[in-house]
């Protein structure tokens, strides 16, 4: 059995053992979409966990019995010409929950308390040449008593509730699937979420329902001391239209971990407000804690041997 790992180099420095112990195992860094159909002409499995694999990577590939994703979203993949061919998809889901939960947290931390500024205070002895034993210039803000509004009450979602709540905060959310199955909180339109919310916080796949689904309307419904966080994908939010409401602090901040293009593009709008102070970024790692990665390489193997049978 041949399997073929498009974009290896998304996986960093954890061990694929797990897989190469299941057969022949070939690795690339990154593949554009020509070098895709090239590198898997002969694979029995193709395992992706950016690469977009479309019908055509499918045609080059005649021997092809399943996709493996390295994730639990499958935005970049055809489902329909999967299903057309007879070729399995199999994703990962509940791997990355702790993970991400944990970084949405980092960021919320950092938006409210501001570690880097007063870490910055000390290192530049600031603070030693002060003359005051605690600078209070700017305090803090606390969490507890602040709603949450999480968009996607999936396991993450919860997870980051449940987090919320022990910091005292009021969590309510808003279903894009437009079925509010968790009775822990409150359900809220978008609206009234985008309204109510001190922090807004994104944890839901990318699909035709979710794609721009906080654009320039639902930031200018948001509080004025109010902070986005995005940690589901990209696309959900109209990035164009937050850089403008954060250069014109129309909200409070911003913190993401998650672009409609990554890399980020040097030339982005987010890269060059004029109040960069209020923004928090992270290369798309919320999902890629050495826990993480561990379960991920783990259940990918699963997900071989229980497709292909070995």
């Amino acid at each position: 059995m041949k399997m073929v790992f498009l974009d290896a180099g998304t996986m960093g420095p954890v061990s694929l053992d797990p897989i190469a112990a299941l057969g022949e195992l070939i690795l690339y860094p990154v593949s554009t979409h020509e070098e895709s159909c090239l590198r898997v002409s002969d694979a029995d499995v193709i395992l992706t966990n950016k690469a977009p694999v479309d019908d055509a990577v499918m045609a080059a590939a005649p021997r092809l019995k399943l996709v493996c994703v390295a994730a639990t979203g499958l935005n970049h993949i055809d489902l329909e010409a999967a299903d057309r061919r007879g070729v399995a998809v199999r994703n990962v889901a509940g791997y990355s929950t702790e993970s991400v939960a944990q970084l949405t947290f980092t960021h919320i931390l950092s938006l409210f308390c501001r570690p880097a500024f007063y870490d910055a205070e000390v290192k530049d002895f600031t603070y030693s040449r002060s003359g005051v034993p605690n600078d209070v210039r700017e305090p803090f803000h606390e969490l507890n008593g602040k709603t949450i509004g999480i968009i996607g009450m999936g396991n993450i979602g919860r997870r980051v509730a449940q987090i919320a709540a022990a910091f005292g905060m009021k969590p309510v959310y808003y279903s894009t699937s437009g079925t509010s199955h968790c009775k822990e909180w409150p359900s809220l339109s978008l609206d009234e979420l985008m309204g109510k919310a001190d922090i807004v916080s994104i944890h839901c796949p990318l699909n035709e329902r979710t794609r721009g689904l906080i654009g320039a309307r639902e930031l200018g419904l948001m509080k004025p001391g109010a902070y986005l966080v995005n940690l589901g994908r990209g696309a959900v939010v109209d990035e164009i239209a937050l850089a403008e409401a954060i250069d014109k602090g129309r909200i409070a901040g911003a913190a993401l971990d998650v672009f409609s293009t990554e890399p980020l593009p040097e030339c982005h709008p987010l890269l060059h407000t004029s109040h960069p102070e209020r923004l928090r970024f992270t290369p798309h790692i919320a999902w890629a804690s050495h826990e993480s990665l561990d379960r991920l390489v783990r259940m990918m193997a699963d997900n071989i041997r229980e497709t292909m049978c070995v």
